[in-house]
């Protein structure tokens, strides 16, 4: 466990900011049992208030000395480096904000070091994988002056809340540009362990692909890990190997989108831009913009305001997102895909209409999800 000994001030922030590549407010995903991730509730816009307490907890208006911890050492992209991304961004931006981080941080020393954090004066402890959510959930009740904030998983108490992103609806954005984008309308997808998270991703990306392009088609490889480049450079070679001429993934680690570009297929990744890797065959990311959600959390626990709740918006609030289009993809992808982000924003259209999952109900979406969309071929491994 590596835990950074200072207290990151603004100013701080401002020079880390200087030499730390991609702070561009778009972030990423993966870690734990749900991979960092895990989906919660449908909304319209704003911050959800579903599964509030209704307890607040208040500073007072004082300085606010922040916590986050993560599962993984920060590299240059992927899940953890989009929380840290925000951090940064969000540690800039107020002047009474403190905070200090922790990385490779397994989830059976959390504990000792929340208890830590806690000694040493912090308000809030965001705990950012879902390996998490039980060490927290059970601490919570005994520091009841302490707030808690967990990504991706489903407990909350009356100072923990919860939160995570619609990166499904991004997905689907992927989706459509991949469909217009495939000459052999085969996709394929490298994806890590068989959970509703990444079921209802796998099944977005679909969607979004035959909304355009009905003849798609997609064959699913698992590797049964979060990283794990052989396995999944064996997997991307498999599926172009079958046909696949786009391919999708849900690892961290940017061995998808390199060996999808050795093979002159289209690469699509999430949790932050893996460009560099993709070359001229990189297609965009899925992103977290996880500032969208600590910066008013933090806001609310400086003002006093801040209540246990459920988080789990999209699209219209910023939260989940595209990053940076590759530079060969045409203008009319992106401007097709442009027209249907702004029906997914303005509730014109929905992911799952047409589905066997529309209208089904966001705890369903959430954590129920376990088979595929017309389109994707054979079934979902027992997880």
């Amino acid at each position: 466990m590596l835990m950074s000994k200072q207290i990151l001030t603004r100013r701080d922030a401002l020079k880390a900011a200087g030499g730390t590549a991609g702070i561009l407010g778009l972030a990423g995903c993966s870690g734990g049992s749900d991979g960092g991730s895990g989906d919660a509730t449908e909304s319209s816009g704003s911050t959800e208030t579903s599964g509030s307490t209704g307890t607040t907890t208040s500073s007072s208006g004082e300085e606010v000395n922040a916590a986050f911890i993560y599962q993984a050492e920060v590299g240059d992209v992927g899940w953890d480096r989009a929380h840290e991304d925000a951090r940064q961004i969000v540690t800039e931006e107020y002047d009474w904000l403190n905070t200090e981080f922790s990385e490779a941080v397994a989830p059976g020393d959390v504990q000792r070091v929340i208890e830590q954090y806690i000694s040493s004066g912090m308000d809030v402890i965001f705990g950012t994988t879902f390996g998490y959510m039980d060490p927290m959930a059970n601490m919570a009740p005994e520091y009841p002056d302490t707030i808690f904030e967990h990504c991706s998983g489903f407990r909350t108490e009356e100072n923990m809340g919860r939160y995570y992103g619609r990166l499904y609806q991004a997905r689907y954005l992927c989706g459509v540009a991949a469909g217009l984008l495939t000459e052999t309308n085969q996709l394929g997808y490298v994806a890590a362990f068989p959970i509703p998270e990444l079921i209802r991703q796998i099944n977005a990306f679909v969607e979004g692909a035959r909304s355009v392009n009905p003849d798609v088609t997609a064959e699913v490889r698992w590797t049964n890990a979060w990283v794990d480049p052989p396995a999944v450079t064996q997997a991307v070679n498999a599926l172009t190997s079958n046909g696949a001429d786009v391919i999708n993934n849900h690892q961290t680690t940017t061995a998808a989108t390199q060996t999808a570009a050795e093979n002159e297929a289209w690469a699509f990744t999430y949790t932050t831009s893996m460009a560099e890797a993709g070359g001229d065959y990189y297609g965009n990311s899925a992103v977290f913009n996880w500032e969208e959600f600590y910066a008013p959390t933090l806001e609310a626990i400086h003002e006093g305001s801040w209540e246990s709740d459920a988080y789990w918006d999209g699209l219209d609030a910023g939260v989940v997102g595209l990053g940076d289009w590759g530079p060969q993809v045409p203008d009319d992808v992106i401007s097709e895909v442009e027209t249907v982000q702004e029906e997914l924003e303005s509730g014109d259209r929905t992911v799952w209409q047409d589905t066997e999952f529309e209208g089904e109900s966001d705890s369903f979406l959430f954590s129920e999800m376990q088979s595929y969309v017309e389109g994707v071929n054979g079934e979902v491994p027992s997880s």
